[in-house]
């Protein structure tokens, strides 16, 4: 619901408006074992026979950050209604972000791999997800983020910062409220705890948010950061996932 200090400017936030789909991650009981082709952050990966299980530059196996099936959560325009994604990154260099590896499998095997002895304790022991998490999904309308380049909205001729000085408190809460694209997501705008790189780049500027990670009770990218995958628009409406790449930043 539009907060109604917002309802002369209700047209043009309409404008914005743009579905997400919330994850809500849970972090595994005690003994409990996911199935190895559900969506998960950390654990263990859906790796059909035929495929080698990725290394970082140094030849180390990566780990899981994240598996995405899109067979289980709701449809969103232009992403994938079926298929795996994974986001692979190195166990002890992923913080330059340049060290990761981005797979989409269209078509999952019924046969995969099961044994991953090689995945030690060792490997997790820098890890920004510090164990494994179930997830859960929910579509949602969001209708813009000062941090994502794309939010543009004029409040009676000033941006959105200078509009919330004319506000009280308790006004610039509730719209800091309804502006927010904080927390695990796939599509949708993306938040930052610095700035949007898509802004200082005109060849990333029809990127769109494919999955972000945000810092919770068991996941920390830094101080408090945000993790994200980018893919430019076209290639994701061609399932052609081979420039995705990797992003995060943090206070």
């Amino acid at each position: 619901m539009i907060p109604s200090f917002l309802e002369p400017f209700r047209a043009e936030i309409e404008k914005y408006k743009l579905e997400t789909i919330k994850i809500e991650a849970t972090p595994l009981g005690e003994g409990e074992v996911l199935p190895i082709k559900q969506s998960k952050f950390l654990g263990k990966p859906y790796l059909p026979f035929y495929k080698e299980y990725p290394k970082d530059r140094n030849g180390a196996p990566m780990i899981l950050l994240a598996q995405i099936n899109f067979e289980e959560f709701p449809t969103l325009t232009d992403y994938p209604t079926s298929g795996i994604l994974q986001l692979f990154i190195s166990s002890s260099d992923w913080y330059n972000m340049e060290d990761f590896c981005i797979l989409f499998y269209e078509s999952p095997e019924s046969e995969f791999q099961t044994e991953f002895d090689f995945l030690t304790d060792a490997l997790y022991e820098d890890s920004p997800v510090y164990v494994e998490h179930k997830l859960a999904f929910n579509k949602k309308n969001e209708h813009g983020d000062p941090n994502d380049f794309r939010f543009q909205l004029i409040f009676d001729g000033k941006d959105y910062y200078d509009f919330q000085e004319s506000l009280t408190k308790a006004q610039q809460e509730e719209m800091d409220s309804f502006f927010s694209s904080i927390g695990h997501k796939i599509g949708g705008y993306a938040y930052f705890t610095q700035s949007d790189p898509r802004d200082y780049d005109n060849a990333k500027r029809n990127d769109v948010l494919l999955l972000q990670i945000d810092t919770d009770e068991e996941i920390m990218f830094g101080d408090s950061g945000v993790a994200h995958i980018f893919i430019n628009a076209d290639d994701l409406k061609r399932k052609d996932f081979s420039k995705a790449y990797f992003y995060w930043d943090c206070c």
